[in-house]
């Protein structure tokens, strides 16, 4: 069995109407990640078709967690709230889109997911793994300053924009849900927490 871990980016352009996203969903990508990652779920389609290659597809949505590099929003904000608080850097956090909405899952979770879909889900099938949960990124910079100890000032960076954002990611888990058995295990508070001490411990070493 052969798993491709393609990517709710995918999807790209999202109405609002159409959140919870299903697999069924248009794919509108609006990045050339996601194009690749259009190519990549495309190409596990066709070489199940074709040649009978035993191929699942994922589409995981938003996964985060300690280790997270600190090129993404989670890791990379909590990194530079870890800095603030040692003293690195001035009380000022710099971010991009803030009202962007994403369907967050632990990345424990979504590693469970990846091992149930090639023990549990069927060949030649789309799926999407997601927490069925949105929440800006607002929200979730507001969580992370909430569990520090110094207060900060919120400064949008023009460099973190992107030219065409994604607006809204939600997916619709049911389909997975219901071929492998998996649900979301971790709160995503204690994701946010488990995530700013990884970079406290890192900041603290001088690894970071």
């Amino acid at each position: 069995m052969i798993q491709i871990a393609c990517s709710s980016e995918e999807y790209g352009l999202v109405y609002p109407e159409e959140t919870p996203i299903k697999e069924t969903n248009p794919l509108r990508p609006l990045s050339p990640y996601a194009v690749s990652k259009v190519t990549q779920d495309f190409l596990g389609y066709q070489y199940h078709q074709s040649y009978g290659i035993k191929v699942i597809r994922t589409r995981g949505f938003n996964h985060t967690g300690p280790r997270r590099g600190e090129v993404f929003v989670t890791s990379n904000f909590a990194s530079q709230l870890a800095r603030i608080e040692a003293g690195q850097r001035e009380p000022k956090i710099r971010v991009g889109n803030l009202d962007a909405i994403r369907d967050f899952t632990d990345v424990r979770d979504m590693v469970r997911a990846y091992w149930l879909a090639v023990t549990k889900a069927t060949p030649g099938e789309v799926y999407n793994i997601a927490s069925g949960d949105g929440i800006s990124i607002r929200e979730l910079l507001e969580r992370l300053i909430a569990l520090c100890k110094v207060e900060v000032e919120i400064e949008t960076d023009p460099a973190r924009l992107r030219p065409s954002d994604v607006e809204i990611l939600v997916g619709d888990n049911s389909k997975f849900c219901e071929a492998t058995g998996w649900k979301p295990q971790i709160p995503f508070d204690q994701t946010l927490a488990d995530t700013l001490e990884y970079w406290r411990a890192m900041v603290a070493s001088g690894a970071a």
